[in-house]
């Protein structure tokens, strides 16, 4: 019945009079949800998906979830040779996996999962002093939908970005209520993030600082988002089918749950592991190892229970002024397998994406050659 209505109002109402209405609020998909909403608007609601959930049997458990990496014992030659391995199968056939033992305590992961919490359930007064639609006015910006007015549907969370481009944060641009553990879970992610750039340096046949030393590590875009609980979730989704538009992305997700890769046509799900963080492949590494490590596409689903907080870091931001241009490395490449890509910066990848919006395309097909 809820679909049927759906498709009823979607050609009688207007879609652009009502995301101005829903922008000017400054409250984003919260202020719905605190304001007592039983039906979501009509901007939310989202066409069915194409593909099935995999429901996995007891059988298919390990085929069909999401590999998880220990990185304990990296000082051992053997042990680490054996992670390096992993790190290599999982980059290759899901671009998905979650990590254990990483280096950042579990007190840090909970404080800043409370810090994005408590951003957005703060005054909606002092909130409203980073809503802002010029994602470049301010290096921490807040708002719901980066691409509100782009895109085909609203997704259903709200969102802050911090842009950490300076090894010297300045910290009183940042909201007081996050401000010191958003400092100190970047620093540790970045340098985690390093880490990771040396295991998958290894793991492209490439001497262990290649990526580092190509600058894969000097951008890092750290976002909070906020899921609230939804009273129709059939009818809309967290965040559509996409995927990143960076060398990596690592994760840090609640208890919730809702987050999906799409493997073999089917929708998994990366099931929240206490402690773990979840690292992907994002297209800039992709299209840099010519294909070999993918870029899978995800989702986040909407969901009665809420809210749902997750953090990403964001491994390479495009706002650098590096105008340095990216292809297929060339020391990885050959005459059987030659780039598949042309060159581009990160910066104009970044703007051709954003232009795009989420709108189900990889934005990886306009640079193949």
């Amino acid at each position: 019945m809820a679909a049927t209505n759906k498709n009823d109002v979607s050609t009688i109402y207007d879609r652009k009079s009502e995301l101005k209405a829903f922008d000017d609020t400054k409250e984003g998909v919260k202020g719905l949800v605190d304001a007592g909403i039983t039906e979501i608007p009509r901007i939310f609601y989202h066409p069915p998906d194409e593909y099935s959930i995999h429901n996995t049997s007891d059988s298919e458990e390990e085929q069909f979830s999401v590999p998880v990496i220990d990185l304990k014992g990296l000082s051992d030659p053997t042990k680490r040779k054996g992670i390096v391995a992993a790190v290599a199968e999982a980059s290759e056939s899901w671009g998905f996996f979650q990590i254990v033992n990483h280096g950042i305590s579990v007190d840090v992961l909970e404080e800043i999962k409370d810090g994005v919490r408590g951003f957005f359930q703060q005054d909606t007064a002092v909130k409203k002093q980073f809503y802002t639609r010029d994602n470049f006015s301010s290096p921490f910006v807040y708002n719901s939908n980066f691409d509100l007015y782009s895109a085909p549907a609203t997704h259903w969370r709200d969102s802050f970005t911090w842009y950490m481009i300076t090894p010297t944060p300045k910290t009183e641009d940042l909201p007081e209520v996050c401000r010191e553990i958003l400092v100190e879970y970047s620093n540790q992610v970045r340098k985690l993030g390093k880490l990771l750039f040396e295991l998958l340096s290894e793991a492209l046949g490439l001497k262990q600082s290649h990526l580092n030393d190509i600058d894969c590590n000097e951008g890092l875009l750290v976002t909070g988002h906020y899921y609230p609980a939804c009273p129709q979730p059939e009818l809309t989704v967290g965040i559509s089918k996409h995927a990143d538009r960076t060398f990596i992305t690592v994760l840090l997700q609640d208890n919730v749950g809702g987050l999906q890769v799409l493997h073999h046509n089917m929708w998994i799900d990366v099931n929240p592991v206490p402690g773990a963080l979840v690292v992907n492949i994002g297209d800039f590494l992709q299209l840099i190892s010519n294909d070999r490590f993918k870029s899978v596409e995800h989702r986040v689903l909407a969901n009665h229970r809420g809210p749902r907080i997750s953090v990403a870091g964001f491994f390479s931001t495009g706002l650098l002024p590096l105008g340095k241009l990216y292809g297929p490395i060339k020391e990885i490449l050959s005459e059987d397998n030659p780039p598949k890509y042309r060159e581009t910066t990160l910066r104009d990848y970044h703007a051709y994406y954003r232009e795009k919006g989420l709108d189900g395309r990889s934005a990886l097909t306009h640079y193949k050659l």
